[in-house]
């Protein structure tokens, strides 16, 4: 596609857009066009019927490309990009030792660089929606909001409520719950940024404000995101404290619904994959978290298996979303196939539903974003089937899977809008906000009290050969 097929798409009149293949919820079509208009699915069917039906526009053929939803990742934190990197080779539990020093270090500014910066990074890896369970920067959150829809990305934007001290007691401060109500207020009817509440871990909230932050979420529409069962010191704490484990005492207390987006669920036992799937609960997959500071992959084929809702997430882990499919589906076959015997592991369709059609559902969005279906908001992209990798095509939804990565994502909609191009906003200057984000992370890195327990890739090198050194002396 050349650079006036580009113009033809940025074009602000409806768009008429015809495809080699449409990826529906049943499986790719040939042959089918979609009319996008005011920043939805105005239409989606065969081509003739069609052009039939809206003579006055112009068609614009996609030949060699698929269009697809865009992924949704269900649980992003966006400034901590500026960290993004401090994470590898650490154990478990990091946000203690990382995460809260670097978010505390971050001004408005700087905060504001790292959200963009990472909504950058999702809609280069083909995410037109991402769930950021809240920030810790001392900053209004709507500075991450402001982020979100100057990159053009979609965002379901949680704010911390949490009000609980170390030993779990607390006042259930009454400006935690005013702060949540004019949240979700504040955000009603904006095109592009959904209001959402979040936990940090059952434990960072008193009882009270665990069950109003439920009430008021399911009446407002949204979800409430808490961080379950991701690690074992985690799961342990709440039996020392609760007598319970996590998901046990949020049913007990009454905040276990289908307004909750438990965070990773992984070390789950029976009892509380029975509890998620008959409260309706949804829950955020996170393969690439658990591979690199987890203690647990999340048994995700079982919860498909038992009509559990769930959606993939990053934990900012990186924003391609192919790679996290395919990581959705390896670790299961890592952890869960190879022992059984099964091969397929979801075969391939599962983790494209979940990283799109399922993740909107999980993030409260399921009848906004997700799918191409008439009416529904025009999140998409276009992606080069016309490739080595996916050209000889025998099963196309497993080879995206398998074999797909950003570098074949031609563009990005959100919202009815072509946001990036080749990888590169259409509308604002990527390179300046990447060049000006190494300039404040260097910074804010410095600031912050970060304790890392492994060493630098480079330091571990120069210490493994002083080892052999010393050993051959």
């Amino acid at each position: 596609m050349n650079r006036s097929e580009r113009d033809l798409l940025a074009a602000p009149g409806p768009l008429l857009l015809e495809p080699d293949k449409v990826l529906l919820p049943e499986g790719p079509v040939d042959g089918w066009a979609v009319v996008v208009r005011d920043g939805r699915f105005e239409a989606v069917g065969p081509v003739e019927e069609v052009r039939r039906a809206r003579p006055g526009l112009r068609p614009v053929r996609l030949p060699g490309r698929l269009l697809m939803p865009g992924f949704v990742d269900a649980h992003h934190h966006l400034t901590q990009s500026f960290g993004a990197a401090l994470a590898f080779g650490e154990p478990s539990e990091i946000f203690r030792r990382v995460w809260v020093p670097l978010e505390g270090a971050l001004d408005e500014e700087s905060a504001y660089t790292a959200a963009k910066l990472a909504a950058l990074e999702a809609l280069r890896g083909g995410f037109t929606t991402v769930a950021d369970a809240g920030t810790r920067a001392g900053v209004d959150v709507d500075v991450v909001a402001s982020a979100a829809r100057d990159a053009g990305i979609r965002c379901v934007l949680g704010l911390v409520c949490n009000d609980a001290d170390e030993t779990g007691g607390g006042d259930g401060r009454p400006t935690v719950l005013e702060g949540a109500e004019k949240h979700l207020a504040r955000h009603d009817g904006d095109p592009l940024v959904h209001a959402s509440l979040a936990v940090s871990i059952p434990e960072a909230a008193t009882e009270e404000t665990l069950r109003a932050t439920a009430r008021l979420a399911a009446e407002a529409g949204a979800v409430v995101q808490i961080h379950v069962n991701e690690h074992l010191a985690g799961v342990e704490r709440s039996l020392v404290r609760h007598g319970a484990r996590p998901l046990e005492h949020l049913h007990r207390i009454g905040a276990l619904g289908p307004q909750l987006l438990a965070a990773h669920a992984t070390l789950l036992t029976p009892r509380e994959l029975t509890l998620l799937a008959d409260t309706g609960a949804a829950v955020s997959y996170n393969p690439v978290a658990s591979a690199w500071k987890g203690n647990a992959v999340a048994p995700a084929t079982a919860m498909a298996e038992r009509g559990i809702r769930f959606g993939l997430g990053t934990d900012g882990t990186r924003g391609d979303g192919f790679r996290l499919a395919e990581a959705a589906e390896f670790a299961q076959r890592l952890a869960y196939g190879l022992v059984n015997g099964d091969s397929s592991c979801g075969a391939g369709w599962t983790w494209l539903e979940h990283a799109t059609s399922g993740g909107a559902d999980a993030v409260g969005l399921g009848a906004r974003t997700g799918t191409i279906a008439t009416g529904m908001a025009a999140d998409f992209l276009l992606v080069d089937i016309d490739t080595p990798e996916l050209a000889l095509s025998w099963d196309l939804p497993w080879e995206l899977v398998r074999r797909g990565n950003r570098d074949q994502i031609t563009a990005v909609f959100v919202a009815g809008r072509l946001r990036l191009w080749h990888g590169g906003p259409v509308d604002w200057d990527g390179p300046a906000l990447v060049r000006r984000a190494a300039e404040l992370a260097r910074s804010a890195v410095e600031r912050a009290d970060v304790t890392r327990v492994h060493p630098t890739s480079t330091t571990a090198r120069a210490l493994h050969g002083e080892r052999e050194r010393s050993t051959a002396r």
